[in-house]
């Protein structure tokens, strides 16, 4: 038995399914999901993120952070978290580069919020010289200061996708054809939600919206709005979604996202706009990665450690800053908002 094999009987006996609920047992599927199943990260997995191509990411990220505790005048208490932690690595350079600041790790109560058991003991890991509290859902996050960090989670979330028809919208369907998984459409509805997107759109258009995004932001907002604190939002996306993003990831190259369950991450562009409206608190204005890096000062930090590097060491090195930072690699492709209270000045690096 495979998953093919389940979504196939299921679709078999009750008809196509929803982008959303194909995304939804291709990643999380308790025993054949991705990421239950696969290793996603690094060279030898499907793609590289952020922190794992450069230490520098996470430690700008680090330094943000803390320099937002300092301007909220350091809560003696709060939460320092992370969602979807990969392997740790963001966590453990974020740590690093704030221990000389003073107070800020004595303060800080870790939680990593990770739904996969075999990632979890990753993370434990890679942060094993400190405490660490693993949750599943934002929820069970404490009513106290928080301080979070979101880097490519929020593009892994099972998306709904429609195009508009004449008057309605048609939803992507996952169904069967000759015993083979296929993609089409649905029959043209109304969509009470995407009711304010028929003004901005023209028949053939394609809309995608991620209905779990709206309650995880919120309950990061609620928490921030209440008792202060900071949320970094760090994905591929823009502003107001438009088009079909969605796609398969497969040893860093695209693959077809029907073709074997499982074995291929699946994602979709955010919408960064649907985000802020979530939110309930502040949000700084939408910001490119390359732009956001640079503020925080990633150019003199990498002519820094460039100095103790030489050959094929520096070589990395250089590509590493020009792939996070250059408009034709990371730079402009992902996006940065802030989310903060009311009143308080924005994390660095970000404009209201």
């Amino acid at each position: 038995m495979s998953l093919r094999d389940i979504l196939c009987a299921r679709i078999a006996q009750n008809g196509p399914i929803s982008l959303a609920d194909y995304m939804a047992e291709c990643l999380l599927h308790p025993e054949f999901g991705y990421y239950t199943s696969q290793t996603p990260f690094g060279s030898a997995g499907d793609f590289i993120t952020a922190p794992e191509i450069s230490q520098i990411f996470g430690e700008l990220i680090g330094l943000c952070l803390a320099q937002t505790w300092m301007d909220q005048t350091c809560p003696e208490a709060f939460t320092l978290a992370e969602l979807g932690p990969g392997r740790g690595t963001l966590m453990a350079d974020l740590l690093r580069a704030t221990r000389g600041v003073p107070g800020f790790h004595e303060a800080a109560n870790i939680v990593l919020i990770e739904a996969s058991p075999a990632l979890a003991s990753q993370q434990r890991d890679a942060l094993s010289g400190f405490d660490v509290t693993h949750v599943s859902t934002v929820t069970d996050l404490p009513e106290m200061p928080l301080f979070i960090i979101a880097n490519e989670f929020f593009d892994a979330l099972p998306i709904r996708q429609f195009t508009r028809g004449a008057r309605h919208w048609r939803e992507t369907q996952i169904g069967l054809r000759e015993a083979a998984l296929t993609l089409g459409l649905g029959p043209e509805l109304p969509q009470p939600a995407l009711a304010d997107r028929l003004a901005d759109t023209k028949p053939g258009d394609v809309i995608e919206i991620a209905p779990s995004a709206a309650p995880i932001v919120g309950s990061i907002g609620q928490r921030i709005a209440q008792h202060g604190g900071a949320g970094l939002i760090v994905d591929y996306g823009d502003w107001r979604s438009l088009g079909d993003t969605f796609q398969a990831l497969q040893r860093h190259a695209p693959t077809d996202p029907l073709c074997d369950p499982g074995a291929a991450d699946l994602t979709a562009h955010v919408d960064f706009e649907a985000l802020s409206g979530a939110a309930g608190c502040a949000n700084t204005r939408l910001s490119t990665q390359g732009v956001f890096l640079e503020r925080l000062g990633i150019t003199q930090r990498a002519r820094d450690l460039a100095q103790k590097l030489r050959g094929s060491a520096l070589e990395r090195h250089i590509q590493a800053h020009r792939r996070l930072t250059h408009p034709d690699e990371m730079g402009n492709l992902f996006k940065v908002m802030g989310l903060f209270p009311e009143g308080s000045p924005p994390p660095p690096g970000l404009e209201i």
